[in-house]
């Protein structure tokens, strides 16, 4: 066998064993990566959170869509809704998910969205492989554990980037990008 083609096996056959390693790690090195992407939106959403005036918390900018308050009260209520409905995890005693979007004070709201960010960081960050791949439901379609976490952190940065436009027609800047 000429030098160049041994060159090209070997170099066929590491790119494979290193494809086939890269794939047996994909279930948490997902969760590790969609959990990053979770803490940097997390962040954003709760620094825009102390940033909004209380008085800004009741402002909509027009009839039929969601107040501020709202918005990030809806963010905490799937913060715990994909974790607890899809992923099996025990609803803390003291959340009640029927009412949480009707909570209005900034102090409040703050606090219960910054307490639904911690629970996910905490009860991701300990979930196994077989978590991540295990199957589930949601919407409807049997999805692996991995799928609710794509759709927390594509929830977040929805509801982020409605955030920031709502902060922005208030004249708020953001505080990252200051």
């Amino acid at each position: 066998m000429s030098v160049v083609r041994t060159f090209a096996v070997l170099a066929v056959a590491t790119s494979l064993s290193v494809t086939a390693a890269r794939a047996q790690n994909a279930p948490t090195d997902f969760r590790d990566e969609a959990m990053r992407h979770f803490a940097q939106s997390s962040d954003k959403v709760v620094q825009l959170a102390r940033a909004m005036p209380e008085e800004l918390f009741s402002w909509r900018p027009m009839d039929g869509v969601m107040p501020v308050a709202q918005v990030y009260m809806h963010i905490a209520r799937y913060n715990y809704l994909y974790l607890t409905n899809e992923l099996g995890l025990p609803l803390p005693p003291h959340i009640d998910m029927d009412t949480m979007e009707e909570v209005t004070t900034k102090a409040k709201v703050t606090a219960m969205l910054e307490e639904s960010v911690e629970f996910v960081k905490h009860h991701v960050s300990a979930m196994s492989e077989s978590d991540v791949t295990a199957m589930t439901v949601q919407y409807g379609r049997d999805v692996a554990g991995w799928v609710v976490l794509f759709q927390l952190v594509a929830h977040m940065n929805e509801h982020l980037g409605q955030s920031i436009a709502y902060a922005r027609m208030n004249h708020i800047v953001p505080p990252w990008s200051m």
